[in-house]
């Protein structure tokens, strides 16, 4: 599916060009971007860490979870807003780019690792949610939210360098 006349088409309109052209915009976006991402890695970090039996061990999951979950889904809502902002600031460039292709790939895997997490070993916390360690297939889910968050960061630095845009060479 060729997506290039969608993001050209994008790209020219008002909008898009208002954020890029723009002196404050642009800035203020990406700034608001890295400031939630920070808020949501840090909450989701804890919770993950707790899963993985690294930390908070003291502490039942549930009331980890209970206390970081609102403040992590609120720093999403927010990152994942002023992300769709920053695409739609210079769509083409982004869409072309290998980093947020990959990016895009790992939130996907993120979002499919929690939506299994919550749904299956979690409904079960009861059983295991004082154990300083938890059962393995939660531990599974930290370690696995972890890592592809750290990939999803990694990706988001990368692209601003262009080593495999078309013409850059």
């Amino acid at each position: 599916m060729d997506l290039q006349p969608f993001v050209q088409w994008l790209e020219g309109t008002a909008g898009s060009t208002a954020i890029r052209e723009s002196t404050l915009l642009y800035p203020i976006i990406e700034t608001t971007h890295v400031l939630m991402l920070c808020l949501f890695l840090g909450m989701i970090a804890m919770l993950d860490l707790r899963l993985a039996g690294l930390g908070l061990r003291g502490v039942p999951v549930s009331e980890v979870a209970g206390r970081l979950l609102p403040w992590a889904l609120t720093g999403f809502a927010f990152m994942a807003i002023s992300g769709m902002l920053l695409f739609y600031s210079g769509p083409v460039r982004a869409a072309s780019n290998i980093f947020f292709r990959i990016k895009m790939i790992l939130i996907v895997l993120t979002g499919i690792n929690a939506v299994l997490f919550h749904f299956t070993i979690y409904k079960r916390v009861a059983d295991w949610d004082c154990d300083p360690t938890p059962p393995t297939r939660a531990r599974l889910a930290g370690w696995f939210s972890l890592l592809l968050w750290c990939a999803v960061v990694i990706c988001g630095r990368m692209q601003a360098y262009n080593w495999f845009d078309k013409g850059t060479r």
